[in-house]
């Protein structure tokens, strides 16, 4: 039966529907007509165009040159009394430190586009951008190249511009100011914090004046190999250069260390950052995790476990049982976590976190014996007795505040440890008095 009252709470459902689609559709419309206002706000942005250099230019460009001063810190490399410095796109001082209180630079390897190196032997090899550049380092005063695997980097790139019929970017140009919309409204803003405009790409003010090329041009004692720190993406293990090359492992036969050959490349995952070479086996640090490798047959890298963790920046050491993995917030990074992983590996397949420790902003560490150090950027250099995995935090031996740390080699009672104002070095054989030993100062390049 139709009664006025079943009519009444139909006409109330019928004014509550409209009154709802009323109010989504205004919503609908202050949206629309904010995206619409926010998309006609409009910004002076500086435009940057792609300084490109042929790959004849580039390999012919490779030369010895006499010692300069440091104008960048990148990767170190510790070889048979002698330290190797990567100035990052530029190439690698060689310095006599047979004496580490009073290093000597001997020679500057020019090298454009290089990033990474290792030694083994008598060879030191170094990326060119798209090459892998063998030296022979015999005699430091006869250095000299002897072999060249041509476009065997196959990632490599600035702000998303790859290799081409032009060649390489090696460099980034202002050109002028241009006025464009604000990106509100779609998603156009790249990871690197601009546009792609033109030819070029565009920044705004502040991001421009913040803007370096190098960074944007930035992608690592007998006949065994030398010392790398926890940064590197290069290393030497079981006669084979391991590389990595965007998301893959490359292999590199280095038997005849002076005529390398490309063996194998294989995929691990996006995000991996660092390579640490330990007994037959390999560890990959990523954003993700650690991946762990075994070489027993060392052209065939075989994928024994991973460690996964939250997404942050991922060095790694190993030494005997444990690995030691750094975490740290970054824009790179995209994650939060500032902390050292304490991972018992006794059993490969099946890695286990012992401990977590709090840190500020920790990079690249080392491990000699139970001697841990950590560089913890802005907090400086730390180190610790790392006797008693459970207790780290509790057993400080050292704490320099007043320098950015970012990685170390430890070696036989000698620290190496690179800071943004330079190389330091420290004697660590008195673990309760280190001391430092020398300073060679970074002299930033003025154009």
């Amino acid at each position: 039966m139709d009664t006025l009252e079943n009519r009444l709470q139909r006409r109330i459902h019928v004014s509550l529907y409209a009154l709802l689609f009323l109010t989504v559709l205004l919503g609908i419309s202050v949206l629309l007509e904010g995206c619409s206002d926010k998309c006609q706000l409009t910004s002076e942005y500086a435009y940057y165009e792609p300084v490109y250099t042929t790959l004849d230019e580039l390999r012919s460009s490779v030369r010895v040159e006499d010692p300069k001063p440091l104008e960048s810190v990148g990767k170190i490399y510790y070889k048979g009394e002698t330290l190797f410095v990567n100035e990052p796109g530029n190439g690698i001082h060689v310095i006599n430190n047979a004496d580490p209180a009073h290093p000597v630079s001997q020679k500057f390897l020019s090298v454009p586009g290089s990033f990474e190196l290792a030694v083994k032997g008598n060879t030191l090899y170094t990326d060119s951008y798209v090459d892998l550049v063998a030296f022979d380092i015999r005699d430091l005063n006869n250095i000299h190249e002897t072999a060249r695997l041509q476009n065997v980097f196959t990632n490599v790139n600035s702000l998303g511009f790859i290799v081409n019929a032009n060649g390489v970017v090696t460099n980034w140009e202002k050109k002028k100011m241009v006025t464009l919309s604000e990106p509100d409204c779609e998603t156009v803003l790249q990871p690197w914090g601009g546009v792609y405009y033109g030819g070029g790409i565009a920044l705004a003010s502040d991001a421009a004046s913040n803007f370096s090329a190098r960074s944007a041009i930035t992608p690592g004692t007998g006949s065994g190999p030398g010392v790398g720190g926890s940064l590197n993406r290069f290393a030497i293990n079981a006669g084979h250069l391991y590389m990595l090359d965007g998301a893959d492992m490359q292999v590199i036969d280095v038997t005849t260390e002076n005529s390398p050959v490309a063996k194998a490349r294989l995929n691990v995952a996006w995000g991996i950052e660092t390579i640490f070479p330990y007994d037959k086996n390999i560890f990959v640090g990523s954003t993700a995790g650690m991946y762990i490798y075994d070489i027993s047959t060392p052209e065939a890298p075989a994928k024994v476990s991973t460690y996964e963790h939250i997404r942050s920046c991922d060095p790694v050491v190993v030494d005997g049982q444990y690995a030691y993995v750094t975490l740290r917030s970054g824009t790179t990074c995209q994650g939060f976590s500032n902390q050292l992983e304490v991972i018992d590996i006794k059993n490969l397949a099946s890695p286990q976190v012992v401990k977590i420790y709090p840190f500020t902003n920790p990079h690249g560490l080392g491990i000699d014996n139970t001697t841990l150090f950590i560089c913890d950027g802005d907090d400086g250099l730390k180190a610790f007795d790392a006797s008693d995995v459970n207790a780290i935090d509790q057993h400080m031996l050292a704490h320099y505040k007043n320098i950015n740390a970012t990685d170390v080699i430890p070696f036989e009672d000698v620290l190496m440890m690179i800071g943004t104002d330079g190389i330091y070095q420290y004697d660590y054989s008195n673990t309760s008095k280190i001391t430092l030993l020398s300073h060679i100062e970074v002299v930033p390049h003025v154009d």
